[in-house]
């Protein structure tokens, strides 16, 4: 049976025209630059995605391990200070208790004086230790009078001179740490004529922009047990009040320290006169301008300077300048 197909009839099935062999479009470089790229882009996303899971999972290990090391380490400093503290305290009891124990105490100079020692080189910021040095003196004093013999007088200088050697190796060592963060010059006083109502040259001092001149005055001089009675004025500028004058007078000798026995300054500072050396010649002195942090560990800060140094550091962040 044959089909006959009018003009316009269409097939039923659909037909796709196959071009010939020599007809077929010719790929450019750039369509097979996409051929070839594309397992190789989905190959470059992996490798990224491994890399970075790689790269974040090494951060988070080196960062577990370093607050461990940091945890560690503080657990470490706390039982440390724990242990030197509980050996200080006992320390302390152990040696104040030969002091203050009226029956502990014998005739045994060289003990004490070691323990007076071994009190100041360990206590000496926290401690006033000058009535201990005060009192030791006043012993040594007493035995080198009641000696009898060159011998005994020679022990008993002995130590004094232990006594001292520590007292002035402490002074030394506070104001190396105070001229770290403050000021200071030295003056020597002539022994050789009488010192007495000489005034020393005066000397300007500025701490944190804040300019502070320094007179001392010889009072008075105790050659036996080597004290100097010094005049201490202070002229500090205030814009309000204006200029400021503080006076003090205060015995000098080798058993004050600086960071215990200071003077009070407006603002908190501090400043001290320390006794460096004192012979028949001549006798030197060092002042020292320091801030009131510094202080020995039983001196505290008042509200009022609290205060006003919380003020002036917040006047100085809002300085454009």
């Amino acid at each position: 049976m044959s089909v006959d197909f009018r003009p316009g009839d269409e097939p039923n099935r659909a037909h796709t025209p196959v071009p010939p062999l020599g007809q077929r479009p010719v790929r450019d470089f750039w369509d097979r630059l996409q051929i070839v790229l594309q397992p190789v882009g989905g190959l470059f996303t992996a490798l990224a995605i491994g890399l970075l899971g790689f790269r974040s999972s090494d951060y988070l290990e080196r960062r577990q391990a370093a607050d461990t090391n940091a945890r560690l380490y503080s657990e470490l400093m706390s039982r440390r200070e724990e242990s030197e503290s509980a050996l200080r305290k006992d320390m302390f009891q152990t040696i104040i208790g030969s002091f203050v124990n009226a029956n502990a105490r014998g005739t045994d100079l060289n003990s004490e004086v070691l323990n007076l020692e071994l009190l100041a080189y360990n206590f000496h910021e926290s401690l006033n230790l000058k009535p201990l040095f005060m009192d030791m003196r006043r012993r040594i004093v007493e035995g080198q009078t009641k000696a009898t013999t060159a011998e005994g007088r020679a022990e008993y200088q002995g130590y004094m001179t232990r006594l001292e050697r520590v007292a002035r190796e402490i002074a030394r060592k506070q104001i190396i740490v105070l001229e770290g963060v403050g000021k200071r010059f030295d003056r020597t006083i002539d022994m050789t004529t009488d010192p007495i109502g000489t005034t020393l040259e005066p000397a300007t001092l500025t701490l944190e922009s804040t300019p502070a001149t320094f007179s001392l005055d010889v009072l008075d001089v105790n050659l036996p047990d080597r004290e100097i009675l010094v005049g201490l004025s202070v002229d500090t500028p205030d814009s309000i009040q204006g200029r400021q004058t503080k006076s003090a007078a205060f015995t000098v000798s080798y058993f004050d320290f600086p960071m215990i026995d200071n003077t009070r300054l407006a603002g908190g500072d501090r400043c001290a006169v320390v006794l460096n050396g004192f012979s028949e010649h001549s006798a030197d002195i060092t002042l020292v301008y320091f801030p009131g942090a510094y202080a020995s560990l039983k001196e505290k800060p008042y509200y009022s300077e609290v205060i006003e140094s919380i003020r002036r550091a917040n006047m100085g962040l809002q300085d454009p300048d």
